[in-house]
């Protein structure tokens, strides 16, 4: 198991290098991502700030507890922009273009490469400031734990997995119906749901996000971690549904690649 975690990560440090390197012949680009990502965030920001302007609370949080809320959800956000969302966004053309053949040719998991093959290294400029957004947010909490750190940093891991597989079960749907527009658009709508805090949704639409499809981890529960006392049924079930999902991930995968027809067939 070691041995195949090395390689891995050899492996995945040469796509993060050959990745930069080819980021960097776009200087420009490079730059406008960093700043468009920048004015969505603001706007994410002025748009909560507008309401509880008419509004004490949203949910159960208060103004400054929801710019917790907001800080994890760009930390997040930035990770999936870093590691999955560009992959995802090319995976169809590789479909079309019989670029997959190569992929699923070479010696390693198939769904390493197709999920992880680029990164996007001018989001990591989005990582570093969404980190200082949500480190300045706890820093106005009055009489806050730092100890909870430890709960957000647990929970973390699974978050971010809840958001890669969730998009990914979405990009699989290519290998059936090559065309699939319209599948990507309710991913993002589906997205939208863990934008917000999941208190304001009713009881069994939040039970919904916290198990079939756990749109809360996105933002909600790691932030929970933050700012209520460790709750132990829900970080069982941080450690528990995170490694399901990859796995069931995996799975699907593999039952998606019975359908698709390489383009040397």
């Amino acid at each position: 198991m070691a041995q195949v975690l090395r390689k891995y990560f050899r492996l995945f440090s040469i796509l993060l290098k050959t990745s930069f390197i080819a980021d960097l012949e776009f200087r420009v680009n490079f730059s406008l991502r960093v700043v468009t990502d920048i004015i969505w965030y603001m706007m994410q920001v002025l748009s909560f700030e507008v309401l509880f302007n008419y509004t004490p609370h949203i949910g159960d949080w208060d103004r400054y507890q929801m710019r917790v809320f907001l800080g994890v959800l760009f930390v997040v956000d930035s990770l999936y922009m870093i590691f999955v969302q560009d992959n995802a966004d090319r995976f169809a053309d590789k479909v079309r273009k019989g670029e997959l053949d190569f992929i699923l040719a070479k010696p390693v998991s198939s769904q390493f490469l197709v999920s992880f093959q680029k990164v996007a290294t001018a989001s990591f400029g989005n990582l570093i400031i969404a980190v200082g957004f949500l480190i300045y947010s706890l820093t106005v909490i009055e009489d806050f734990n730092w100890y909870r750190l430890f709960w957000f940093i647990l929970v973390l891991p699974s978050s971010f997995i809840i958001v890669y597989t969730s998009r990914f079960f979405f990009t699989c749907l290519n290998l059936i119906f090559v065309k699939s527009e319209s599948v990507q658009f309710l991913w993002y709508n589906c997205y939208k749901l863990g934008m917000r805090p999941d208190s304001i949704y009713f009881p069994f639409m939040k039970l919904i996000l916290l198990t079939v499809f756990p749109m809360a981890f996105v933002a909600s529960v790691p932030a929970r971690m933050l700012l209520e006392p460790p709750n132990a049924l829900l970080i069982g079930w941080s450690l528990v549904i995170g490694p399901l999902f990859l796995y069931l991930s995996n799975k699907f995968w593999n039952y998606c690649l019975r359908y698709y027809a390489s383009a040397s067939s």
